[in-house]
């Protein structure tokens, strides 16, 4: 089994890289700028590939790969950026359906819980999506467009609907990297919400984990939630890794205003994600 990823260098990208290995799989990375990537990832097999650019032969320059694991899309953290269905999403639309149509038969696509929008609640795929964000909008459309796509052109599709990630490594504008790096500072406080809202956050091993697991199902599984299952307020998390990590910071509640984009308390349902991998 050939399997290519792109997006390989962001977050979630480089813990994908690492699970593959661990299972004995040097995958092929798809990169913008293949020099940074090989100064970012060891291994020979990347090749520069620039989503936003027409690239007729990019599959066979990828080595005619059998699943793709495609983590890629630009514009972020700001998800209310018109960027993502200006710009992204014509492009990876046309990326991935240029793929498919020269012979890739498998795809693992990362899509977002805030495709939901301000469904509050235990959320599972068969709700319905509501986004109220470009980002959100952008991604589920993305979903649909493929899945019109595979009435003509039948392919193996997961959407692994992501929920929230946290880890080492992360963009300096989440909150756990925000927590570090005042640690780091030695700063005495951290201002925040009131933190009562509840979310489902797994560390970036397990959604790399997940993620590996469902790309070598090879299966037409559609929308899948990446999740918990469980949620947890921001407040004890925060706490947590306050208490995990020994760092000596008192956390200031109440400073910021609750996020807008967002229900204040909402999870993911992981039935559907349990039967098809092995939960550990």
């Amino acid at each position: 089994m050939t399997i290519a990823v792109t997006g390989a260098t962001g977050f979630i990208g480089r813990h994908v890289i690492a699970e593959l290995r661990r299972r004995g799989v040097e995958p092929i990375i798809a990169a913008r700028n293949a020099d940074s990537a090989r100064r970012q990832l060891a291994g020979d097999r990347i090749i520069e590939c620039d989503i936003h650019s027409a690239d007729p032969e990019a599959f066979d320059r990828l080595g005619q790969p059998s699943t793709l694991i495609h983590l890629a899309w630009g514009g972020l953290p700001n998800y209310a950026s018109r960027s993502h269905f200006e710009a992204e999403l014509p492009a990876h639309y046309r990326f991935l359906t240029e793929l498919v149509r020269a012979g890739l038969n498998s795809c693992l696509v990362t899509g977002t819980c805030l495709e939901y929008g301000l469904q509050a609640g235990e959320l599972d795929e068969a709700c319905s999506c509501r986004p109220t964000t470009p980002y959100g909008f952008a991604k589920e459309t993305l979903r649909r467009e493929l899945e019109f796509f595979r009435e003509d052109y039948p392919f193996a599709l997961t959407w692994a609907r992501l929920f929230y990630t946290y880890g080492d490594g992360q963009g300096a504008s989440s909150l756990y990297s925000q927590l570090k790096a005042a640690a780091l500072r030695g700063d005495s406080t951290f201002d925040m919400s009131g933190g009562e809202q509840l979310r489902d956050y797994l560390p970036v091993q397990e959604v790399a984990r997940l993620l590996v697991d469902l790309a070598l199902l090879r299966r037409n599984a559609g929308p899948v939630n990446v999740c918990a299952g469980q949620p947890v307020s921001v407040r004890r998390l925060a706490e947590s890794w306050l208490r995990e990590h020994g760092w000596p910071l008192e956390l200031n509640f109440g400073h910021f205003p609750y996020p807008e984009h967002e229900p204040m308390a909402f999870w993911g349902a992981r039935a559907k994600l349990d039967s098809l991998v092995v939960t550990r």
